[in-house]
């Protein structure tokens, strides 16, 4: 106050000093007339200063009054009649204390109901994001079929004292139905393309007459009409196998309702020869524009193909789904895409400085064997390659010692660091038996790697290796050394097999087919004839899968703990850490139980993780209910470790994810 009246008033102390000074310096003279005089226009002047500054003081304050009572009725007449919903409540019980007529006109509440909870009014109301520190909510909030976007902040209440006082919120609605309608509009009518292809094209059309070739085509275009139908979208055949859907977002929610029912629709369609047609989906959805959305979709298609066919995937920026998959996998009779693959890998090996060779984390037999089989494509191309594995932690250590013996692979085997520091930019990393990064043998190596090639048989997971010179990803194949002895037979100047390499890939064959008893096809035994040519020793294989007595005790200790669910599925739960091996070797004796389609060993680590070996015979696809488990594998075997559960709950989730799994 002081401080505005300096401001508005003049200052005459400078004057009255100088004025004083002046008369003594004239009473010091002895001039006392001059004096005197100057005394009294001090005197006047001091007079006029008081009076002067309380006439002023007093129009000061009678304009501050006037200012005041025109700002507080301002603000009254603002908070009363904004144009906005404003409502003032209490942050602690979101209880109303105040609010304008705007505000009880869009909530139909009387003007003088203020004993009612913002919660009573919308149940999803919350003040939460006002405490942290938020002028907006993160949410909408819908009244009486109207959307509101909130803004406000908080005020502390002037009644009571200390601790007595009350927080209290002010809000602001802001009514924004039209605004996100037209966004709910612009999503609904975004673009989704989807990619249909004939799985089994080849074998349907198979040694039929062109009369019969049309007539299957046609059935399965019939079929596919009318699953569009209902979207108003366009179904185009633009390949002989291939179909382009195009439609709009707002009947995506209605295709995954029905589980895109059009997979057992085109199984009805029969060829004369009894095969039933299969289709694979890529369905690409939330893309920029038309153009994302296809690659979206063509990317779904391969990964659907990867994974077996006879299945949809969708896929969006972030991830993939899945749909279907439940049938086994389509084994085709042509090697072509074989010779391809074999001409192209020995490109990069030609190209390669150096050649590393590296499986999943805890190696087995197909995986080693798959490396062996890639070191003997090498050498044939003037290249040495080394296998990247951990032998103290691999399930193949008989076969690593087999081949150890070999001049030839002494010094074969390598650990991921000594790998790492030999790396250059011209290393060729070759992965096998798998495609998942999560599940190589060590992450860091593949990063530092500028290349890479991929060879599994494992169905594509929702995360694999996507930047691959190579991917010889074939599910209906029964192993790693399946593929990799196609490979050797396509290749150009066939190489020359050691006989330890020709058992190492035998072996390989043997466990993953559990003796040619699984997942068996043509190609399999002509896989394991040519290997038989090179040289491999049947007797010498089976003595590898050998188990000393302290395993085979441990395994019937963990089938004396198997109890059945759901009528197909063997479970065991021991509640020790067990051996990999034989916790998967007990799965594998599970099946052999009749009526049994599936087999799951869970057991705890000693990380503190629950690990689970799943097994199938059947019509069971373990692979689908491991990655519910956030694990992995193909129809026959998979697997998946699982962190931060105890092992009764991690049995829960088991539980649940069979009961998905049969129920779906």
């Amino acid at each position: 106050m002081k401080n505005s009246q300096r401001l508005f008033e003049p200052n005459t102390r400078p004057f009255v000093f100088f004025l004083i000074v002046f008369a003594v310096a004239t009473l010091v003279l002895k001039n006392y007339y001059l004096a005197a005089a100057e005394g009294v226009v001090i005197l006047g002047l001091i007079i006029y200063s008081v009076i002067t500054r309380s006439r002023r003081r007093k129009a000061l304050l009678a304009y501050i009054e006037s200012v005041t009572y025109d700002a507080e009725t301002a603000k009254n007449n603002t908070l009363l009649n904004f144009p906005l919903p404003i409502v003032v409540f209490r942050l602690d019980d979101s209880r109303i204390i105040w609010g304008n007529e705007m505000f009880f006109s869009i909530s139909g509440l009387s003007g003088s109901r203020t004993d009612i909870s913002l919660a009573e009014l919308i149940p999803e109301f919350s003040g939460k994001w006002l405490m942290e520190g938020k002028t907006k909510s993160p949410d909408l909030f819908e009244l009486k079929d109207r959307k509101y976007q909130i803004c406000g902040n908080i005020v502390r209440s002037g009644a009571g004292d200390g601790n007595d006082r009350h927080f209290m919120a002010i809000a602001y609605w802001i009514d924004v139905t039209e605004y996100e309608n037209i966004r709910d509009e612009h999503e609904l009518s975004k673009p989704v393309a989807a990619i249909l292809t004939i799985d089994n094209y080849e074998e349907l059309m198979k040694n039929q007459p062109e009369r019969v070739r049309n007539d299957l085509r046609d059935a399965v275009g019939d079929k596919l009409d009318q699953w569009g139908a209902d979207t108003n979208g366009i179904i185009i055949r633009y390949d002989r196998d291939r179909y382009l859907f195009l439609f709009e977002e707002r009947y995506m929610q209605g295709i995954l309702d029905k589980k895109c029912d059009i997979l057992s629709e085109v199984h009805q369609v029969v060829s004369p020869s009894g095969i039933h047609a299969t289709l694979s989906i890529g369905i690409g959805r939330n893309g920029e524009n038309l153009s994302e959305a296809l690659q979206f979709a063509s990317l779904a298609v391969e990964m659907a193909l990867s994974r077996g066919g006879d299945q949809a995937v969708i896929k969006n920026k972030f991830s993939f789904d899945f749909i279907g998959g439940k049938s086994g996998e389509v084994e085709s009779s042509n090697k072509v895409r074989s010779r391809v693959m074999a001409n192209a890998l020995e490109s990069l090996i030609k190209d390669a400085s150096r050649v590393l060779v590296m499986g999943h984390k805890f190696s087995d037999m197909d995986s080693i064997g798959g490396a062996v089989g890639v070191c003997s494509l090498a050498r044939k191309n003037g290249k040495s390659a080394l296998i990247v594995a951990d032998v103290e932690k691999s399930s193949a250590k008989p076969l690593i010692k087999l081949l150890s013996e070999s001049p030839e692979y002494r010094e074969a085997f390598i650990s991921a660091r000594e790998a790492i520091m030999i790396a250059d930019g011209k290393t060729l990393l070759v992965v096998v038996d798998t495609n998942r990064p999560e599940q190589v043998e060590d992450l860091r190596l593949l990063q530092s790697c500028n290349h890479v090639a991929v060879i599994d048989h494992h169905r594509r997971a929702a995360t694999y290796i996507d930047r691959a010179d190579l991917s010889f990803i074939e599910p209906y194949a029964s192993s790693v050394c399946e593929l990799m002895t196609e490979i050797l037979e396509m290749c150009s100047d066939e190489p020359k097999l050691l006989r330890c390499e020709a058992e190492a890939i035998l072996a390989g064959i043997v466990l993953d087919t559990k003796s040619f008893t699984m997942r068996t096809g043509d190609r399999t035994f002509d896989a394991a004839a040519y290997l038989r040519r090179a040289g491999a020793d049947t007797v010498a294989v089976k003595k590898l899968m050998q188990n000393g007595m302290e395993q085979t005790v441990a395994k019937y200790r963990i089938l004396q703990r198997a109890r059945l669910y759901r009528s197909i599925t063997a479970i065991a739960v021991p509640e020790t850490p067990q051996s990999r091996i034989v916790a998967a070797q007990a799965a594998d004796e599970l099946l052999n139980v009749a009526g049994v389609d599936a087999s799951m060993v869970m057991y705890p680590t000693e990380d503190g993780g629950v690990f689970v070996s799943a097994r199938s015979i059947g019509e069971v696809n373990v692979q689908l209910i491991m990655e519910k488990l956030g694990g992995g594998g193909n129809r026959a075997a998979a697997a998946a470790q699982i962190n931060g559960l105890t092992l009764e709950q991690a049995v829960q989730k088991l539980y649940a994810a069979i009961d998905e799994y049969i129920d779906s």
